[in-house]
């Protein structure tokens, strides 16, 4: 895996696994549920991603948002290609909602709503609550 996957704490956050993508829970939740879509491959420019990549990100992103729907539920999705701290490709996706959502005792407020989402606003979670959320979202894949 390339350094950006182990970065946002793979394998421990693993919650789906593709042939040429992995769905990761972000570790810092800026909204309940927030995941990482990366490809597995070492390219950092989206461009250079062979087709076969581009036509299983569709099924990922469906997958994803299936998901995501069933928990924590949302009123949009965002996906932000970031890529200038970690430079293998990968998305970030953030659920939004206008009414804050609470898990396992923790609230997650969207901080950021109506507008582009607060990524500094972010909650961070222990390693076993990670592994908790991971799981737990991972049931709707």
């Amino acid at each position: 895996m390339n350094a950006t996957i182990e970065k946002f704490g793979y394998p421990a956050t693993l919650i789906a696994e593709f042939e040429h993508w992995l769905v990761l829970l972000r570790p810092a939740q800026p909204t309940l549920g927030s995941l990482v879509l990366a490809a597995k491959s070492d390219a950092t420019a989206y461009g250079s991603l062979p087709r076969a990549v581009f036509a299983e990100q569709a099924d990922a992103v469906a997958a994803i948002e299936r998901a995501l729907a069933g928990f924590p539920g949302y009123e949009r999705i965002n996906y932000l290609m970031l890529m200038m701290v970690d430079p293998h490709v990968h998305f970030h996706v953030i659920s939004r909602y206008s009414a804050a959502r609470s898990w396992n005792g923790i609230e997650f407020a969207d901080a950021g709503w109506p507008g582009p989402p607060r990524l500094d606003a972010a909650v961070t979670l222990d390693a076993e609550q990670l592994r908790a959320l991971a799981a737990e979202i991972a049931l709707n894949f």
